[in-house]
């Protein structure tokens, strides 16, 4: 079964400390379907779309794109939503993974 991934794209975090709040208790809540995050932070590089340079992009790894959808739905992510409110203008995606691509490290050893 492919993966599931999860992409955000913040374009704008106006108020810092509602979104640490809120990363707070979405760590935790993606956590309990089994997300992994992969990278989260800001691009070291961008080669297209420069409006993208400095703006935070997180990627969250689930085994199935259920699992994401199914930690997005859940009520703890959707009360860690209710504490960013308005403090940012992002965009989120989750995307399923290429089947073919085999086992991830963790499962291989």
């Amino acid at each position: 079964m492919p993966k599931g991934y999860w992409v955000t794209w913040y374009h704008s975090i106006g108020e810092p400390s509602s979104h640490e709040r809120y990363a707070e208790a979405a760590t935790a809540a993606i956590g309990v379907f089994g997300g992994r995050f992969l990278t989260r932070g800001l691009p070291v590089a961008s080669f297209e779309g420069q409006q993208l340079q400095g703006q935070r992009c997180v990627v969250v790894e689930f085994e199935s794109v259920a699992a994401a959808i199914a930690a997005y739905d859940s009520p703890a992510y959707q009360a860690a939503l209710c504490l960013l409110g308005s403090a940012a203008v992002r965009e989120v995606r989750i995307l399923e993974g290429n089947a073919e691509s085999g086992p991830s490290q963790s499962q291989a050893q």
